[in-house]
């Protein structure tokens, strides 16, 4: 600088920035405590996380994706960590445990070779050298789903750790009929939309009590207390419009200066709902099912022909009960004929708990299901819906694509074991990354193994020696504290699970990597504030 010439001020005072080194070991740090944070949820001996929000709300869970988004997160590349979680719940709904704890140890053994000299970018190119190769591997090595037992077994293993005790047989039973019910082919391929399934949640009784509903549960009761409580062989009529009489678009009055005249306006009105309820009677429809609203004559007039009605319901049950039903959406009631209406074998009202709720049961073939969760408490409830969730997810994965791989950490040994052999033929100093992203793929049956009460060590040397003869299924088996093979133990998890969650962790990692400024203004509220580092958790 020349003699006398003043600094250039570029930043605004008050401006946090950490650069180079630094910036880059504070971001691996962060992304370390996150993949700590959750490391102990994973597998079936994995533990449980109490989380309390402000206003001491309380959700139990081991669910990597529910804890993440629950944890106030405050540092910006922990919350990048997270989003990994969120983006793998929203794209395969399980996996979220595994792919956060590997991107941490992927920027773990990042940092080793950050200290050795090896520049971020070599290290990211390596990873997804890595990446490649791991996945050429996970084709190959998956295998094809045949039938429901199969699917079982990999409902079982999505369930395993979570709270749902000595149901999970009968859970994951469930879970099964429900992908079956709701499966379709296309184009000769199979397609299953997993919204199609309506998880709903009551508590009282035990995880037991669960049902799965050939049908759709509505959480309405009937309008009128003189209709039948009990509809057998339903005529489904499902109407998108109001049995009401509009109101005007501009604000309107009726004035009657004749007293005897108001008996006349008021049989017309009740004329105009005795023939919209003609109508419905004329179709056929002992029950019908509205989105709108529903006036209280034309309730009197329903019930007075024994017609079974309930207002205000959700559209997208509308959609669903179309599909379980077979019924077709009406929006004008002079498109109501018989054609258009749904069938099942019972419509009855229920009080399930405090509540009571409309059951449509015994549809022929429904392409809409539901899954009524009981549990003896809300937060057991909460976590069993879960629980189900990833099972629903990664059971109509399989079903779909039809490919699965060894869990119990076998697939990932396998890995491990690949790629190392892989780094040989990589050149440069990107062979280093390859060897470390080799490394980091075993923390995955190391964790297994530290959750199970296991010696990690000895269990790795184990699985190595295993996998070294060939033994490509071969995984941590935590009931007999050993090594054995998963594919006997019935342990699976879907491939496009592990698919997933190895090129989110890669992504993110790499995607760190590259930073080596950190910015924060006054404006973030947090590094930028007055006396305020870089943002922490």
């Amino acid at each position: 600088m020349l003699s006398g010439q003043m600094p250039i001020l570029v930043l605004r005072e008050g401006t946090s920035r950490e650069q180079g080194r630094s910036a880059q070991k504070n971001n691996i740090e962060a992304a370390k405590a996150i993949a700590d944070a959750i490391r102990t949820t994973l597998g079936p001996n994995g533990m449980d996380k109490m989380l309390v929000d402000s206003i001491g709300d309380i959700i139990i869970s081991n669910d990597g994706a529910t804890i993440l988004k629950e944890m106030d997160v405050d540092h910006p590349t922990a919350k990048m960590i997270v989003e990994v979680a969120k983006s793998q719940d929203t794209a395969v709904g399980d996996g979220t445990t595994s792919a956060v704890i590997l991107a941490g140890e992927l920027l773990k053994q990042a940092e080793s070779l950050l200290e050795q000299g090896v520049h971020s970018t070599v290290i990211a190119n390596g990873y997804y050298m890595a990446l490649a190769e791991a996945k050429k591997v996970l084709d190959s090595a998956s295998i094809k789903a045949s039938d429901d037992k199969t699917l079982k077994k990999i409902a079982l293993t999505a369930l395993s750790g979570k709270n749902t005790g000595v149901s999970s047989d009968f859970l994951a039973e469930i879970v099964v009929q429900a992908i079956n019910a709701v499966a379709e082919k296309v184009d000769g391929k199979v397609v299953v939309d997993t919204a199609n399934i309506k998880v709903d949640k009551k508590n009282g009784g035990s995880a037991s009590d669960t049902s799965l509903i050939n049908g759709l549960i509505v959480d309405k009761e009937k309008v009128h207390s003189k209709m039948p409580s009990i509809v057998n062989d339903a005529k489904i009529a499902l109407v998108d419009s109001a049995l009401e009489i509009k109101k005007t678009e501009i604000e309107a009055k009726v004035q009657i200066s004749d007293p005897t005249k108001i008996q006349d306006f008021l049989a017309q009105e009740s004329g105009t709902f005795k023939k919209m309820v003609e109508k419905v009677k004329s179709s056929g429809a002992t029950v019908v099912l509205c989105q709108k609203g529903i006036d209280d004559i034309a309730q009197h007039y329903l019930a007075k022909e024994g017609i079974y009605a309930v207002r205000r319901v959700k559209k997208s049950d509308m959609e669903k009960l179309a599909k379980a039903t077979g019924a077709k959406l009406i929006t004008n009631l002079d498109d109501l004929l018989s054609s258009s209406l749904g069938k099942a074998e019972r419509v009855e009202e229920k009080k399930i708990g405090d509540d009571r709720m409309t059951f449509i049961t015994g549809c022929a073939n429904p392409k809409a299901v539901n899954i009524l969760i009981r549990g003896g408490t809300e937060h057991v409830v909460s976590e069993i819906e879960r629980a189900i969730h990833d099972a629903i997810r990664v059971v109509g994965l399989v079903k779909e694509d039809g490919r699965y791989l060894p869990g119990g950490g076998a697939i990932d040994a396998e890995l491990a074991m690949k790629i190392r052999s892989f780094s040989n033929s990589v050149g440069g100093r990107e062979q280093l990354a390859v060897e470390a992203f080799a490394k980091a793929l075993e923390v995955i049956p190391r964790t297994l193994a530290e959750n199970a009460g296991l010696d990690p060590i000895n269990t790795l040397i184990e699985l190595k020696a295993q996998h070294e003869k060939g033994n490509s299924t071969y995984g941590v088996n935590f009931e007999e504290s050993t090594v054995s093979d998963m594919a006997k133990l019935g342990v699976f998890d879907p491939l496009s699970v592990k698919r997933h969650a190895l090129g989110s962790a890669v992504e993110v990692s790499a995607m760190i990597l590259r930073i080596d400024d950190v910015i924060a203004s006054r404006k973030s509220g947090g590094a930028g504030a007055p006396g305020g580092g870089m943002p922490g958790m």
